[in-house]
């Protein structure tokens, strides 16, 4: 069972597969430096209900602790790799979230 600390909930829609395969390709290893876990993702999220449904992919992970979140994401290699993601997507939001601790 994961620990996590914080979840990262990204939501982007895909433009230019190439583009973001490359950054997909390159994303588990840095993930896993940082000890973190890839949880899901979906292609087709059903919206319920509000003003402002998500669009394109949704993607969920997780890490132990906030230091190792923070440090995948500005970590120089991961952002050299975003560069994929960037090209290849519109980039909605990459949202870092913390676990209520029982």
């Amino acid at each position: 069972m994961n620990n996590f600390e914080i979840i990262v909930i990204a939501n982007l829609e895909v433009n230019d597969a190439n583009e973001y395969r490359k950054y997909e390709k390159g994303f588990f290893p840095i993930l896993k430096k940082y000890n973190g876990s890839f949880i899901t993702f979906d292609d087709t999220p059903e919206h319920k209900e509000g003003d402002s449904s998500l669009k394109g992919r949704i993607i969920i992970f997780g890490f132990n602790t906030e230091e190792d979140a923070q440090s995948w994401f500005n970590d120089p290699e991961y952002q050299q790799l975003s560069e994929y993601r960037r090209n290849g997507t519109t980039t909605h939001s990459i949202t870092f979230t913390k676990v209520l601790k029982k």
